[in-house]
């Protein structure tokens, strides 16, 4: 039974009956003609169009990158009844093109257990793989970081417009351009998509609004779910202060309120640019001391990304898996070194399927076990982030001097 699990062929059975399964889950919803969690709002804007001043004091498509109104677009292709079961088969075609790549060639050994890994990952983590944007970039970034020791050129290409569908990926982009030798040609791969994208944005009418993305939650308070945001959520709990948990209708979001919770989502964003910078420094300081570059790149972009999780003033739940790709990647180079973020990764993700979408509900009402959860989740990701840091200034030390006749 053991020898079936390591044959390629099992991983696409296992492939088959996990997306089955919630290709099922979601037929509950299609076949009534409707939709789930965030694919309501990729609708809405598949059926009004992209001009904000159409959408009348609605939420704008801009603020996601422009990229990824092309899925957005597409999913609607066969109407808007079929939009969930549309969205659900672009997302498998990409994971099963993600699969290909992890278990062909060079990987077809190495690349089993992680393929398992990612399986179980994405039944823990729920119909949140499939319900977001996210689960459109994650097998585009798992694709390049499985390029990027060969080929960085492509990898910087794959991420460049992954980025451009939505801003996370540049948390694994970055680490791969300070630990490549072609560093000045990923950069340029990196600003010719950024023109095509421009040209294309321009071209369709939209070029005022591509940057809308960077600025349309600039004033948005701490989400609920947000690792720094755990404070209010006891003070809530136990009704200190006036402290609560409230939706901001605007940006369809739960977020805290409470004493020093404004001068908090205030400081997040010079927070995470100075977490970046340290992330940054601490990278070129293991490649001038020899690490070595593929093991850099790899958990230099956990800890990037890592880092965009913590020191983020949202936390909403599918950010978890801007993870997997940096965790199945690692796995795939060396499976005993990644092993341990692995096992924090499938806890983060079980704790995260708790907190939405089974028990949100008593969790935005104070409920104290779902806050005691939420603690968990988010001391589980300052432990990965802690790992990350570690393991990668580990990278940057030089070995210890052999003595004389050793």
């Amino acid at each position: 039974m053991v020898d079936w699990f390591a044959r390629p062929s099992s991983v696409w059975w296992g492939f088959a009956v996990v997306h089955l399964y919630f290709l099922g889950w979601m037929a509950s919803f299609f076949l009534h003609g409707d939709t789930f969690s965030d694919t309501e709002q990729y609708r809405q804007w598949a059926m009004d169009g992209y001009n904000p001043a159409d959408l009348d004091g609605k939420i704008s498509p801009w603020v996601y990158p422009v990229l990824a109104q092309i899925p957005i677009f597409l999913a609607n292709i066969a109407g808007p009844d079929l939009y969930l079961l549309v969205w659900f088969l672009i997302i498998t075609a990409l994971n099963a093109v993600g699969l290909a790549f992890l278990t062909r060639g060079p990987r077809k050994v190495g690349g089993i257990a992680p393929a398992w890994w990612w399986l179980f990952f994405t039944v823990f983590m729920g119909y949140l793989s499939f319900a977001r944007v996210e689960g459109i970039t994650a097998p585009i970034v798992l694709i390049a970081l499985l390029y990027a020791a060969q080929r960085p050129v492509v990898a910087g290409v794959l991420l460049s417009i992954a980025t451009w569908i939505k801003v996370w990926p540049a948390a694994v982009l970055v680490p791969i351009v300070i630990a490549s030798r072609k560093r000045v040609h990923i950069l340029l791969s990196g600003v010719a998509v950024t023109a095509v994208v421009a040209l294309g944005t321009w071209l369709s009418g939209g070029l005022p609004h591509i940057m809308d993305f960077l600025t349309n939650q600039g004033e948005r308070g701490m989400q609920l779910e947000a690792t720094f945001s755990t404070p209010w959520v006891w003070l809530s709990v136990f009704n200190i202060a006036g402290s609560k948990m409230a939706d901001n209708t605007a940006i369809n979001s739960t977020e805290v309120y409470g004493p020093g919770a404004s001068v908090a989502a205030f400081l997040m964003q010079p927070l995470l640019i100075l977490a970046a910078v340290i992330a940054a420094v601490l990278l070129v300081r293991a490649l001038n001391r020899g690490a070595e570059r593929e093991e850099l790149f790899l958990e230099g972009s956990l800890m990037m990304v890592t880092a965009f999780i913590v020191f983020n003033k949202v936390g909403s739940p599918q950010f978890i898996i801007w993870l997997a790709p940096v965790i199945i990647a690692g796995l795939t180079h060396d499976w005993e070194r990644w092993k341990v973020p692995a096992a924090l990764l499938m806890g983060i993700a079980m704790t995260t399927f708790v907190i939405y979408p089974l028990f949100y509900t008593p969790l935005i009402h104070a409920h104290p076990v779902m806050a005691a959860i939420l603690t968990t989740r988010n001391v589980l990701l300052v432990v990965l982030l802690w790992w990350s840091v570690k393991r990668t200034a580990e990278l940057g030390r030089k070995p210890a001097a052999v003595p004389a006749g050793a």
